[in-house]
């Protein structure tokens, strides 16, 4: 059909100005282009699933929005993996032609983050596609005035103008060529990918995190595993929180490979999963606050094409001795706590001078690292109790890394990440982001999937892990690697606006059996008579949150990472897999550069 399709728009110009002799022939191929067009309209909309689900295939089109016309992850979509060396194949010529095209774009002005809005993929929204945008338009007048625009029928420009991805698939090209270490920016351009959130009702968007879980369910959409797990994909990936689906989608995106992602939850979205409260209407996170910054420009640009993004700058308070102190310290932590007057950064430096203890060694641990930092009396008061709840150990038995992450201020900012550039919640939550990423016809998920008990009916020619990696070991028998964990203790507090100040409140006194309180409502303005509040306590048991770093875990990890550096055919991803903390965009930019550093090689 294709080639029917470019051979009628190729000579149309010459039938359209032939004689008059052959005007029957003439009008025989504007009919037929018509018809084509037509046909193509309704398959490309999903009127026909299979046909879409072709389309997408050949011409590597990609919607990220929500069409309401069509499931994300059709049973039919599972036919394109019967063939999928055909579909490489098919796929090999464009992708260098693609390579080419987004080194040529590095230096593209349109890649300014402004284009943030043009990624809109809320469900009852359509990218803006501009009839203007063409490089000329080539009018051509014939004896009955009939008058036709070429330009408007070339067939590359009729699919990407009939499609309401066009936009998206342009600026996804743009995104993956950004260099990660460029974090300047303008203010101006910065504001204008954030949205403005006043009263937002969630209680109306909760069908749809129902519906999200769904679709990822293969018992809920009646499919077979084994039916699923009989094809061969290009990639399969362990994990659908943000190492994994970031793999995912640029596997499928760019390199047009298949990929399977299974995870042992119910839900896709990692720790980052959150979901409508059903009594409340409010939404909340599951595993805790997660919020979004950083400094690099590609981090930020790739998340603003899966949702758009309401600003938000975190600020954090600690209860002590019944006061609400800002954390990290600073002049006004001081000052609150031991009665003080110090009124600018000379006054405060002066002061951390004389409290912080020198040592005539190097730093061993987190208790010398504090005490280096802020002195005994803030130590005690702060660092040392909430150690304790937080880790289950003592802060001299930590690695001094734990403590030289908190920062200490001279100043009055209260901002708990004053030097990120972005900083920012996506509006519609997290879960939709990430359904937005996993959005892609080459994409198959199975939730509720444990990967160690179907890893053998797996067939992929590449398996990325972002599991714990002594999980993936664990027929070696040696010890576990040691982690900290967290349990919510949920309450609900029925027509009342807020139970405390601001949205986390930290409580490091050793009285207080947990670590802190955490209010949803207070972000994204959202609206409800009644507020819930999530009670937070560490642990040592339950999902892996936090590796633990002392010296133990550390030796045993070189061991681990030995075997998987020795490992063939399997790429470790994610924090758990490199027993590291990372704050959510290093996870994200790891996998983007892991993924850039990959595709060098065929798999």
């Amino acid at each position: 059909m294709y080639q029917l399709e470019l051979c009628c728009i190729r000579n149309l110009k010459s039938i359209l100005n032939a004689p008059r002799r052959i005007s029957g022939l003439r009008w025989v191929f504007v009919l037929s282009v018509a018809v084509l067009c037509i046909c193509r309209y309704y398959l490309s909309h999903g009127y026909f699933e299979y046909g879409a689900a072709t389309i997408d295939e050949k011409y590597g089109s990609r919607s990220n929005h929500i069409d309401k016309k069509q499931s994300y992850f059709r049973q039919d979509d599972l036919t394109h993996l019967k063939g999928s060396d055909d579909v490489a194949d098919d796929d090999a010529d464009g992708e260098d032609d693609k390579e080419e095209e987004d080194d040529d774009k590095v230096d593209d002005d349109e890649n300014e983050i402004d284009k943030g809005n043009e990624y809109n993929h809320d469900d009852d929204d359509e990218v803006d596609y501009d009839e203007n945008e063409s490089d000329k338009e080539d009018k051509v007048n014939h004896d009955d005035d009939y008058e036709v625009d070429i330009q408007s029928l070339e067939i590359d420009r009729f699919y990407d103008g009939i499609a309401d991805d066009a936009d998206d698939n342009n600026g996804e090209e743009d995104r993956e060529v950004e260099d990660e270490d460029q974090v300047g920016y303008d203010e101006n351009e910065y504001k204008a990918g954030i949205d403005i959130q006043e009263n937002v009702n969630f209680s109306e968007y909760r069908v749809g995190i129902k519906d999200i879980n769904r679709i990822f369910d293969h018992e809920e959409k009646g499919e077979n595993i084994d039916d699923i797990l009989s094809h061969q994909y290009d990639v399969c990936v362990v994990g659908a929180g943000l190492s994994g689906s970031v793999i995912a989608e640029r596997y499928a995106s760019v390199m047009r490979k298949s990929v399977l992602v299974i995870d042992k939850r119910d839900h896709i979205g990692g720790n980052c999963y959150d979901y409508v409260d059903d009594e409340t209407g409010i939404l909340v996170s599951k595993y805790g606050a997660h919020l979004f910054h950083t400094n690099s420009k590609r981090v930020w640009e790739y998340v603003q094409g899966f949702s758009n993004f309401s600003q938000y700058e975190h600020k954090v308070q600690a209860l002590i001795d019944d006061k609400y102190v800002p954390i990290p310290v600073n002049i006004d932590t001081v000052n609150t706590l031991f009665d003080l007057n110090i009124t600018n950064s000379r006054e405060m430096d002066k002061w951390l001078e004389e409290e912080q203890e020198q040592f005539d060694h190097e730093v061993a641990n987190s208790e010398e690292m504090a005490l280096s930092r802020v002195g005994k009396r803030l130590y005690d008061l702060i660092f040392k109790p909430y150690t304790i709840k937080q880790w289950a150990k003592d802060a001299s038995e930590l690695g001094p890394e734990v403590t030289a992450r908190i920062p200490v201020r001279n100043d009055h900012n209260n901002k708990y990440f004053p030097d990120d550039t972005y900083q920012a919640l996506p509006t519609n939550g997290y879960t939709k982001m990430f359904e937005n990423i996993l959005n892609h016809t080459l994409i198959s998920v199975l939730t509720k999937t444990n990967y160690f008990e179907i890893k053998d009916k797996m067939n992929c020619k590449k398996l990325y892990y972002s599991g714990p990696i002594d999980a993936y070991f664990s027929d070696l028998k040696w010890p576990k690697l040691e982690y900290r964990s967290l349990e919510f203790e949920r309450k609900v507090e029925f027509n009342k606006e807020f139970f405390q100040p601001s949205f986390v409140i930290n409580h490091p006194s050793l009285s207080a059996n947990y670590t802190r309180i955490v209010e949803y409502k207070h972000l994204l303005n959202q609206k409800s008579p009644h507020t819930i509040y999530f009670i937070e306590r560490s642990n040592d048991f339950g999902e892996p949150y936090y590796p633990v770093p002392n010296e133990e875990n550390k030796a045993l990890y070189k061991q681990y990472q030995a075997m998987a550096n020795n490992a063939t055919n399997v790429t470790f991803v994610g924090r758990l897999a490199n027993y590291k903390y990372f704050n959510m965009d290093e996870a994200i930019l790891n996998a983007l550069v892991l993924f850039d550093e990959d595709t060098n090689q065929d798999i």
